[in-house]
């Protein structure tokens, strides 16, 4: 391992700024909203996007590297903790409601950036540990059918008008929000039917159903240790995560389409089809996700193998950035729509 590859740590700047907000309160409380909206886009702008180039012998030196991997699991210690520290705080009944509100925007991004983000990565790993941490970490943010959605649904569709997490041109991020969630939702129970079909099992062992499961048992033992005062908000944190990933979704296929050929299929998912940044800070701190075509390209490279592809079109701004444009639409159909047609030249 290289000294460089301690960079990754910086990815924690997200729960330490979490802890911070909830331990100092006022207006402290947005922790890692003004970490990540406010300093990280500040840097982003000064420091210019780079690419590391690296040879495949020394990416393949880095897959094997462990140090990786437990900084990813380090996580779900990190997320549990502060989840339960803003439990603890809202049961205590003595934040105002400007620190309740920014509390809840700060915890929604530890469970977005913590919890699902990094579900994502280990999610497409083979390992059943890695699969469980996945569930682990989305548990949460209460959206435990992700990864069998992601996996089996997004990656196979990604750029086609059947995938509901690709943004379509000219659509508002907020008619996004719904159509992604709710088809996305409705597909993985498909997907876990079939999968139960085609290995004869019961139907009560559908994944998703399973999983809702224990959603309600996680919910029930925030009611019985924090009281039902804690729920709702508990409840606005989760959807301020949930949103955070469709955010992301949002920008990363925006307006980018998989071309019908004569034979009625849809072209080959290729690096043309995920927009990426090669800014450093938010490459670190969303564990190498913004170089999001190389991961639909080849989804079993784990994150820190991750390669810059000259192909793939490239955002003016990194992710965090970039989330906040998209949450004003006329700006963002200002700034990406000339790019899309640009591509669309080629």
């Amino acid at each position: 391992m290289k000294f460089s590859d301690l960079r990754y740590l910086f990815a924690y700047l997200v729960p330490v700024a979490c802890f911070f907000g909830l331990y100092f309160g006022g207006w402290a409380s947005g922790g890692a909203l003004w970490l990540g909206f406010m300093v990280v886009p500040l840097v982003e702008l000064f420091v210019p996007a780079a690419p590391r180039k690296k040879s495949e012998a020394e990416l393949e030196k880095k897959a094997k590297n462990v140090f990786f991997n437990n900084i990813l699991y380090l996580n779900v210690i990190a997320l549990y903790l502060l989840v339960g520290y803003f439990l603890w705080l809202l049961a205590q009944g003595q934040m105002s409601g400007g620190e309740k509100v920014f509390s809840v925007i700060n915890v929604g991004i530890l469970i977005g950036v913590c919890g699902i983000n990094v579900a994502h990565e280990l999610g497409h790993r083979a390992g059943k540990f890695d699969q469980w941490m996945a569930r682990v970490l989305l548990l949460p943010a209460l959206y435990s059918h992700f990864t069998l959605e992601h996996n089996y649904g997004h990656h196979l569709r990604v750029g086609t008008p059947k995938d509901p997490a690709t943004a379509r041109k000219n659509e508002p991020v907020y008619f996004f929000f719904a159509r992604s969630i709710i088809m996305g939702y409705l597909h993985a129970w498909k997907i876990a039917a079939k999968r139960l079909e085609k290995n004869n099992l019961p139907r009560w062992q559908n994944e998703v159903f399973l999983s809702h499961i224990v959603q309600l048992a996680w919910l029930s033992g925030i009611i019985w240790f924090f009281g039902w005062s804690v729920l709702p908000l508990y409840l606005a944190a989760a959807l301020t995560g949930i949103l955070m990933l469709e955010t992301v979704n949002y920008i990363e296929h925006y307006g980018l389409v998989r071309k019908k050929m004569p034979s009625g299929r849809f072209e080959p998912m290729s690096e043309k089809h995920s927009w990426n940044s090669n800014h450093e800070l938010g490459r670190i701190m969303l564990f190498e996700l913004v170089r999001h075509a190389d991961h639909h390209y080849q989804t079993a490279r784990k994150y820190q193998t991750l390669r810059h592809l000259e192909e793939s079109p490239q955002l003016p701004f990194g992710y965090p950035m970039s989330i906040g444009i998209a949450l004003i639409p006329p700006l963002w159909f200002r700034l990406m729509n000339p790019k899309l047609e640009a591509l669309e030249t080629l």
